[in-house]
C-alpha cells in the first residue's frame, strides 16, 4: 500500500521518495466481468429488462450503443435503480432537471471516496479535492484555480495558438492520418506541460497516465492490478521530484509549486498528491481532447453546420459549447446520499451511490430541441451539464473553451474540409467518453 512517509511540502522539507504498493488478489479482471463480450450481440433497448440492466458495461460505451437505452430510460424510469454490478448496485439519474438538482445539493449528495462508479480501494486511496466536501473542497480548490483565471488565459491564448498554427502546418495534406493522436492528444499534452511546467519532451507520459488512471477496466491500456498500480506510482515518483524541486523555491505559478508552497496542501500526503495529480491531469487532458475529436466528428456527420460555421465565423462561441454539450467528455459523475431522499418519485437511501448520467441529461428532450443533433445555433447553448454545476463546476472549463475556440478559428483559416474516412474506434468506459483513435483527410482552402 501507499506509505505515508513522514509530511510532505514544508518549505524546509521534500517530499519523501520512496512509497511502495501491496498487490491485491482480486485484480482488474473482477472490473470486466460485465456480462457482455467484443463478440456478443447487444439487445435492442426494447428489449432490456431496465430493472435489472447495468448501463456501466464497457461494450456499450466501446460501441456508442447506449443512446436508446438511455433514452428509454429518461421516458420510463428516469430515476432507475441498478440492483447488481461489478461496482455494486447503484441509482442512474438520467434527465437534466433530476441531475440539476443532485448537483447543486452537495449537502445531500456527497463528493467524499470517489466521483466515479467504481470505489477505491481500502488499501489505495487515493483523495482528490473534486471527490472531497466542503470545506476541505474549497481549500484545496481554491490552491489552483488561479492558474485559469483571466490573466493567465490571456496570457495562455497566444502560446495556444501559436502551437496549434505550427501543428497545423504540419499535417499531412490529402493523406489519411489519425487525428486522435496527431493533434487531441499532441495540443493537449502542450497544454498541460505549460500547466504543471512538466519538461515537455516527456508530455506524453502524461498521456499515459491519464489513460492508465481511466482505464482500469480496459485490457487494451492495463492487463492487470499490478501494472495499474505500478504506473500511478511511477506518476507519484516523477512528479515528487517536480515537487522536491519546487518547495524550497520561490513559489511559481505552476500547479505542482501551487501545491507545495499552498498552505491547505503542502502537508499532503503521498496518496492526496497522486489522486490531485490524477484529477489535474485528466480533467486537463481526457476532457479537451475528446471534444477536439468529438466536434470534427460531429462537423462530418452534419455537414450543414460546418457549411454555416465557415460562411458565419461569428457563430464559433456558440459551436465551441454545443460540441462539448453534443461530445460531453465525461459521461457521468457519482455521489453518495447523506440521508434519504425524494426524487422522481423514488427514495434514495442514505449511503446508496448515485450516478448523474451528464451524457442522458445533455440529450434530454424535454430541455433540447433536436437534442442528438449538432446545432451551432442552438438557444442558450452555454447551459449544458458537461461542466457540471454547484461546488464541483469544472474549474477548467474557461481554459478548455479557449484551447477549442483557437483549435477551431485556425481550422477556419486553413482547411476546406476535415474528412472522417471512418467510424472512429470508441474508448470502453462509461466515465471517460472519448476516443482512442479517428482517421481522417484534411482539404487545404484553395
Amino acid at each position: 500500500m501507499l506509505r505515508d512517509t513522514g509530511p510532505l511540502g514544508f518549505r524546509n522539507k521534500a517530499m519523501a521518495d520512496t512509497v511502495t504498493v501491496r498487490a491485491t488478489t482480486a485484480g482488474v479482471e473482477s472490473f470486466r466481468k460485465n456480462g457482455f463480450s467484443p463478440d456478443s450481440p447487444l439487445p435492442a433497448a426494447s428489449e432490456i429488462d431496465l430493472a435489472q440492466f447495468d448501463i456501466s458495461d464497457p461494450e456499450w460505451w466501446r460501441r456508442d450503443a447506449h443512446w436508446d437505452v438511455f433514452a428509454r430510460m429518461r421516458r420510463e424510469d428516469p430515476v432507475n435503480w441498478c440492483p447488481d454490478s461489478p461496482y455494486g448496485p447503484y441509482w442512474n439519474i438520467t434527465t437534466y432537471k433530476d441531475i440539476m438538482t443532485i448537483d447543486t445539493s452537495h449537502d445531500v449528495f456527497s463528493s467524499e471516496g470517489g466521483i466515479t462508479i467504481a470505489d477505491q480501494d481500502a488499501d489505495f486511496q487515493l483523495p482528490m479535492f473534486i471527490a472531497m466536501d466542503p470545506p476541505k473542497h474549497d481549500l484545496q480548490r481554491k490552491t489552483v484555480q488561479s492558474i485559469v483565471g483571466p490573466d493567465n488565459l490571456k496570457s495562455f491564448e497566444g502560446l495556444i495558438r501559436s502551437r496549434t498554427a505550427k501543428l497545423f502546418d504540419s499535417l499531412p495534406v490529402g493523406e489519411p492520418f489519425d487525428w486522435v493522436d496527431t493533434v487531441s492528444i499532441e495540443l493537449t499534452t502542450m497544454m498541460l506541460s505549460t500547466l504543471f511546467d512538466f519538461p515537455f519532451e516527456d508530455r506524453r507520459k502524461l498521456m499515459r497516465w491519464s489513460d492508465v488512471a481511466t482505464g482500469r477496466n480496459n485490457a487494451a491500456i492495463v492487463t492487470s492490478e499490478e501494472q495499474w498500480r505500478g504506473e500511478l506510482l511511477e506518476c507519484l515518483g516523477y512528479f515528487t521530484r517536480l515537487w522536491n524541486e519546487r518547495v524550497n523555491v520561490a513559489p511559481r505559478s505552476d500547479l505542482i509549486s501551487m501545491l507545495a508552497h499552498g498552505e491547505h496542501t503542502r502537508n499532503m500526503t503521498p496518496q492526496e498528491y497522486l489522486g490531485n495529480l490524477v484529477l489535474l491531469i485528466v480533467g486537463g487532458n481526457d476532457t479537451t481532447r475528446n471534444s477536439m475529436t468529438g466536434g470534427v466528428y460531429a462537423m462530418n456527420k452534419w455537414p450543414d453546420e460546418w457549411d454555416k460555421l465557415k460562411a458565419n465565423p461569428s457563430l464559433l462561441p456558440s459551436a465551441v459549447s454545443e460540441i462539448i454539450r453534443w461530445q460531453t467528455p465525461l459521461a457521468h459523475m457519482r455521489r453518495r446520499a447523506l440521508q434519504d431522499y425524494e426524487i422522481g418519485g423514488k427514495t434514495i437511501r442514505q449511503g446508496d451511490k448515485v450516478l448523474m448520467w451528464y451524457v442522458s441529461g445533455n440529450r434530454d428532450e424535454t430541455q433540447f430541441t433536436r437534442p442528438n443533433a449538432l446545432w451551432i445555433e442552438r438557444p442558450m447553448v452555454r447551459r449544458h451539464l458537461s461542466f457540471g454545476f454547484g461546488i464541483h463546476r469544472c474549474v477548467g472549463n474557461r481554459l478548455a473553451e479557449l484551447q477549442l475556440q483557437v483549435l477551431w478559428e485556425e481550422i477556419l483559416k486553413r482547411f476546406e474540409k476535415i474528412e472522417v474516412l471512418n467510424e472512429p474506434d470508441h474508448v470502453p468506459s462509461s466515465f471517460v467518453k472519448g476516443y482512442s483513435k479517428m482517421m481522417v483527410k484534411v482539404t487545404p482552402k484553395a
